[in-house]
């Protein structure tokens, strides 16, 4: 059976969140499979450096492009910004996949002894913005500036918190409840462009976002005893799935959350 390691050729793929973690994942097996990719982060001049290096290397290995802009993907002209520049990358209707992987929130509690030290109605706010809304302003500038390919792919990163209690985790999991409840109605809503909006719940993960939540410690050894085959999740695990996704045979999943955990979430 012939298998084409470079079905992607042409296509691009927008990544926010693409530095670490899952979104960097994602970059290095999409571009094994000739995804051209634009990759936003937020990143200090010396590790943008070392970033870039790596991301020059993975092109030229693949023969693709990847294009990194160090810009806040939560601003409204930055995105602009990044829109037009991309289309002087890529042409219309060439755009595969937007992977939303931004971590960014507030990790507080709900009440404390100190006002400063709670999570205030602001904090809620920007967090559900950063990790869960901003999905839809991402998508609808994209539709709009006609980059979508004609079978494109949306996919956000939700969590098991979304519905748990996680200690000082009240803003993400509210975010992230957000974030499934919109991913239904970009599913239908987007479905007449072509788009499939699809969210996946990873297991828990060693990434540099999990350890700033307070206790990780603890989330990651219950994690290894839960999980039916004793391991963590992998960022390349996820990475594996979002590339799933993109598959022409994956064109009917549309609408779903779906777990990547090697059924953690059973227990």
């Amino acid at each position: 059976m012939h298998i084409n390691n470079k079905q992607f050729t042409g296509n691009w793929a927008v990544i926010l969140g693409g530095s670490s973690g899952f979104g960097l994942a994602a970059v290095e097996k999409l571009a094994s499979h000739g995804m051209n990719i634009a990759v936003l982060y937020r990143e200090t001049a010396v590790s943008e450096r070392i970033l870039k290096q790596n991301l020059a290397k993975l092109a030229e290995e693949n023969s693709i492009t990847i294009a990194p802009f160090n810009i806040n993907a939560l601003d409204t002209k930055a995105r602009a910004s990044f829109i037009q520049n991309l289309s002087t990358l890529a042409a219309n209707h060439s755009v595969k996949l937007l992977l939303h992987s931004i971590a960014r929130g507030n990790l507080k509690p709900l009440v404390a002894d100190d006002k400063n030290d709670e999570l205030s109605i602001d904090d809620i706010q920007l967090t559900t913005y950063a990790m869960a809304t901003s999905i839809l302003d991402w998508a609808r500038d994209l539709l709009k500036a006609e980059m979508f390919n004609a079978d494109a792919r949306i996919i956000g990163l939700t969590s098991e918190g979304a519905d748990k209690y996680w200690e000082g985790y009240a803003a993400v999991s509210i975010a992230k409840s957000s974030l499934e409840s919109l991913n239904t109605y970009m599913a239908v809503e987007l479905s007449k462009y072509g788009i499939k909006t699809n969210l996946i719940q990873a297991g828990i993960t060693e990434t540099p976002s999990l350890m700033r939540i307070p206790g990780s410690e603890k989330l990651l050894e219950t994690a290894i005893n839960r999980n039916p085959f004793g391991r963590m999740t992998k960022p390349g695990d996820v990475a594996n799935v979002i590339y799933l996704l993109c598959t022409d045979e994956a064109a009917w999943i549309n609408g779903t959350v779906i777990h990547v955990d090697g059924g953690e979430h059973c227990r």
